[in-house]
């Protein structure tokens, strides 16, 4: 800023020769490039994949300070990275490594369901291609080769059961390729701010160049729950939807454990796995007006986790009484 100073204080030291020579408009104009040469030379934080950060979609009060966490708790085995966090506020209530890069595996169709109903509405239909049926790993599994399905439903498809092949289609109607779709994920994510994220795939099967952090995950939690549709399909445990298949109906399951073994007020959100992410969760609940989210990843319990987590911070932070809950088997 000192040379951005200097810069400009020595043209306007020139101004009184400048205007009788040149004329004053003429000044103005090498000001105001010397003032964009200086500030350009100030470096801007950028993304992993190398795009300028915008402001966090969220603010995590307290996220630097660990030690101050009004949430305390010891696992015998503990998650490799981890967030408990309001989803109204940003408060932390509990961290691990929360800004550690770590592998994310299928958490990265958070990303991939905000673009697509940011981009396309809920009936539009949505192409099956070779690509999509190919895909490796999770599939739904009974995509129809050339035909068109509602997008809504691939939407279901992609979150309940985490299918690949649903990643593929969504990605090549919103994008017309995995490529430009990859694009402009890594783009979103350096918008909100996610700066500790990069994609390499819709899916996040593998790997390779893919990975993101609690504290980012937190704050896409946060952005994808204020998207209705996604809100809608994430608390959901099962759906029958329509389906050009025989019989005409697709019948679908989330996998998330505080879904299937009814956490009370559970809202979502993601699961996840591959051997280098390891087991990976993202889940919401409500109770009596606070909403709170956890993340946990490369998990040996992420289910028992989470809810020991959401517990705590319901019951500890903001005085809720307990709720009589379901059990949940070690391991879940």
């Amino acid at each position: 800023m000192a040379l951005a100073a200097l810069a400009v204080a020595a043209v306007l030291g020139t101004m009184a020769l400048a205007s009788r020579s040149k004329g004053a408009r003429h000044l103005h104009t090498h000001i105001a490039s010397t003032s964009a040469a200086a500030s350009s030379a100030v470096p801007r934080a950028l993304s992993p994949a190398g795009l300028p950060l915008g402001a966090p979609a969220l603010a995590l009060g307290g996220i630097a300070s660990a030690s101050a966490d009004p949430v305390r708790v010891s696992f015998r085995s503990p998650p490799r990275a981890g967030l408990l966090f309001n989803l109204s506020t940003g408060q932390v209530l509990w961290q691990r490594n929360a800004f550690k890069r770590v592998r994310i595996a299928s958490l990265t169709k958070m990303m991939t369901a905000l673009l697509t109903v940011e981009s396309a509405p809920p009936d539009a239909p949505v192409l099956v291609t070779k690509e999509a049926i190919n895909a490796d790993g999770s599939k739904v599994g009974v995509l129809p080769l050339g035909r068109h399905v509602r997008l809504e439903s691939m939407l279901y498809g992609l979150l309940l059961p985490s299918g690949n092949d649903a990643a593929v289609a969504l990605a090549e109607h919103v994008a017309g390729s995995v490529k430009r779709f990859v694009e402009r994920m890594n783009a979103e994510a350096a918008k909100l701010g996610m700066g500790c994220t990069r994609y390499s795939s819709p899916s996040g099967y593998y790997d390779a160049g893919n990975f993101s952090c609690a504290a980012n995950l937190a704050l896409l939690a946060h952005v994808d729950l204020e998207q209705p549709r996604i809100a809608s399909i994430v608390r959901t445990y099962s759906a029958v939807l329509p389906f050009p298949i025989k019989g005409g109906k697709l019948y679908l399951y989330n996998n998330n454990p505080l879904l299937i073994y009814g956490y009370p007020g559970v809202t979502g959100m993601k699961t996840g796995y591959t051997e280098a992410a390891g087991r990976c969760l993202v889940a919401t609940a409500e109770r009596h007006g606070v909403r709170l989210g956890v993340v946990v990843l490369h998990s040996e319990d992420p289910g028992t986790q989470a809810r020991q987590l959401l517990d705590r911070g319901f019951q500890d932070v903001y005085h809720l009484p307990p709720v009589p809950e379901p059990p949940m088997p070690p391991g879940a």
